[in-house]
């Protein structure tokens, strides 16, 4: 006969009467304590007035988001509920229960300051001897923006739209004009309905002013490209003697294309194809990962969907870092990054660059996995000297590193921390959301590096 434990609900049970006893002392939660309250918070706590009832710490505060973050608990209200349900987030609110608004608050209000505290979590890695942080990784992600991409308006709709509504305000005037009011349909409120399309008629006006803005520098970028493409072509011409082949550069145009959009939720976020096809609202996570720790040095978020111009702007992110972190050797970077200019840019900043020209075959020649390319000549471009490095048995193994490090980590903040979509609204706002789930990923993989570590989350 089968033997059960009673069931007893009504036993009292007493916690420890310390809360330092209710953790195991390897928990996720323990360790992301100590780092944060390790760290310099004097820049956020300069910008409490001092007024009024005591405050929150910001450490409290901020080792909530942080676990939040690194266990897919992201909205202030579940952090909030947790700090009830959950003995982890109990722990780090030192048995209290901060209120949903005052966590949202401290995570707009200070995100500027996410950055500072990124770099001396980093800076305890590298005194940690965790990494030498020589080769590094840079990829990007789609993740969805706080905005559904049916809220998108394009600009050759939004002018459909403003002569249908412009008909339908002529249409109500004359009704509200006409002696004759028998024919207006029951409940119909001419006012109201006036006032209505006249409110959409300035949300359209303001949309299409955005768009035109964007057209207007969209117009000016592209115009010195193409005159600096049309003087390359001359001085090609002075130099030969003879026209160049090939068409010549078209001229950009300052009129707004009818597809360009803006969304009415978001307006910083974009249109973007995403993984397994299709388009959504989202923007463009880019990280530069070390690939021996897989940890993230640089996060950045961009409104381009393509990541051909993100090298240079990510390399900026790592020089600015300090000293042991600014200076790695190597940069492993797929095709989609691939371009001269990049390349060039690896060199100058005194990075190899060992970028994919293009995707490579699943299934190549056994030959081709164990021999050597031919001697380059001496006058190879870097690009070539990059492809030729690519194709040596010491290149493919270096390039192997990219595969097993970024993306697993753009993997497991989506799929394992649950982060597949911002909180937040507005490009300056989902940097700073961004970097805190890197700070919180970061984190979590430095409990796991940390010796003799037990990940208990």
């Amino acid at each position: 006969m089968a033997r059960f434990l009673p069931i007893d609900r009504d036993s009292e049970y007493l916690f420890p009467p310390s809360v330092q006893d209710w953790l195991p002392e390897t928990h996720l939660a323990r360790y992301i304590a100590n780092v944060i309250e390790s760290l310099d918070l004097t820049a956020i706590e300069k910008r409490y007035a001092g007024r009024g009832s005591d405050a929150y710490h910001p450490a409290s505060l901020m080792s909530l988001l942080i676990y939040g973050y690194a266990t897919g608990v992201f909205s202030s209200r579940r952090i909030e509920q947790a700090t009830y349900d959950s003995v982890a987030f109990r722990y780090l609110a030192c048995n209290r229960h901060p209120d949903h608004d005052t966590l949202a608050t401290f995570r707009r209000r200070f995100g500027e300051q996410f950055q500072a505290l990124f770099v001396q979590v980093l800076q305890i890695a590298q005194a940690n001897r965790l990494s030498q942080f020589g080769t590094v990784s840079l990829d990007g992600t789609k993740i969805h923006a706080n905005a559904s991409r049916h809220s998108a308006l394009s600009y050759s709709h939004a002018n459909q739209l403003e002569t249908q509504l412009k008909q339908e305000v002529q249409e109500l005037l004359a009704l509200a004009e006409s002696a004759d009011q028998s024919e207006l349909p029951e409940g119909l409120s001419v006012p109201a309905e006036i006032a209505r399309r006249e409110d959409q008629l300035k949300a359209i006006a303001e949309a299409k002013a955005r768009i035109e803005a964007r057209a207007k520098a969209r117009f000016e970028r592209e115009q010195a490209e193409f005159e600096a493409k049309l003087k390359a072509r001359e001085e090609k011409a002075a130099k030969s003697g003879r026209k160049p082949g090939g068409k010549p550069p078209t001229p950009p145009s300052a009129a707004p294309c009818e597809q360009d959009q803006v969304n009415l939720t978001d307006d910083a976020s974009r249109i973007m194809k995403v993984a397994g096809g299709g388009f959504e609202q989202c923007y463009n996570a880019q990280a530069v990962v070390d690939t021996e720790t897989m940890l993230v040095l640089a996060p950045e978020v961009t409104q381009a969907a393509n990541d051909k111009q993100q090298v240079e702007p990510m390399l900026e992110k790592v020089q600015a870092l300090t000293e042991g972190l600014n200076s790695p050797a190597t940069l492993l970077a797929d095709a989609g990054y691939h371009s001269e200019n990049n390349v060039q840019a690896c060199i100058e900043a005194g990075i190899e660059p060992l970028i994919a020209a293009g995707r490579e075959g699943h299934h190549p020649h056994w030959r081709e996995r164990f021999s050597e390319p031919e001697p380059l000549p001496e006058d190879a471009t870097p690009v070539a000297q990059m492809a030729h490095t690519l194709k040596t048995q010491a290149g493919k193994q270096a390039y192997a590193l990219r595969k097993q490090t970024v993306e697993p980590v753009f993997g497991i903040i989506k799929s394992v921390m649950r982060f597949r979509q911002f909180l937040l609204r507005g490009l300056d706002n989902v940097r700073n959301e961004w970097t805190l789930v890197c700070l919180a990923w970061n984190l979590k993989r430095m409990a796991v590096l940390r010796p003799n570590s037990v990940q208990r989350a």
